[in-house]
């Protein structure tokens, strides 16, 4: 028993470990293409080098990070077309979220939607990108809040949890990135949101389905863009 209980003490440690990382990553605290040392994360949370290890073994088999020759562990640069297969198939489930939502929407849930889309108007001319440890911004909140929302009325909390993944498969700051980089994807965001909102509340299942899937195919392929043109920049060794 006592060796049963040291083994899941380890294994919980190493999913921590593996979550903090993770966090710091999606963040964009650790950029793409940086080195994950081990030392240093070690000091930095406070636990020895064997669960970090461990942890970023688990996070290259996610697909998070990769080992390169003499530079050991680092944060994987995602390819274009990586991005747009993930966007393709995360735009067919939240169209599909989107299509559930229309028969569980209420007035209240109109106006948090319309809410979030208030922060991201309030907010056209966003503040140059933050630096490490800073708080996430407020129209990353209201974007990731606005989709969650339409996650959560879908009621499917398998569909939500497989959307969940593919994002969770791309550093979130990144998207935060590509929407500061563009004021017209900006404002494309914006009405493509509205359009959405416009659809639940007319209760257009099909319109709303269509309207998501268009949203989320012109994120993705901004996306892959911004990564075309910075991965030849990012040192890869």
């Amino acid at each position: 028993m006592d060796s049963d209980a040291t083994s899941l003490d380890r294994s919980a440690l190493v999913d921590e470990t593996a979550s903090a990382i993770r966090a710091r990553i999606m963040s964009g605290e650790i950029p793409i293409g940086a080195q994950l040392r081990q030392a240093e994360l070690a000091a930095q949370l406070g636990i020895s080098r064997t669960p970090i290890r461990e942890a970023l073994r688990q996070l290259q088999a996610g697909g998070l990070i990769e080992v390169l020759p003499r530079r050991g562990a680092v944060v994987r640069v995602p390819s274009p077309w990586e991005v747009r297969e993930a966007y393709e198939v995360r735009a067919e489930l939240e169209g599909l979220a989107c299509e559930r939502a229309v028969r569980r929407v209420t007035r209240t849930l109109l106006a948090e939607l319309r809410g979030t889309n208030d922060v991201l108007r309030a907010n056209e001319r966003p503040p140059a990108p933050p630096g490490p440890g800073a708080p996430v911004s407020p129209t990353t909140i209201a974007n990731d809040r606005f989709h969650t929302l339409i996650h959560e009325m879908a009621g499917n909390e398998r569909l939500a949890r497989t959307i969940r993944d593919i994002n969770e498969a791309f550093p979130r700051n990144v998207s935060a990135l590509v929407l500061q980089d563009d004021p017209r994807h900006r404002a494309d965001n914006l009405a493509e949101h509205e359009r959405i909102v416009a659809a639940l509340e007319a209760e257009d299942a099909k319109l709303a389905r269509r309207e998501m899937r268009d949203h989320v195919l012109a994120a993705g392929e901004q996306l892959a863009r911004w990564y075309e043109r910075r991965t030849a920049t990012v040192f890869r060794g």
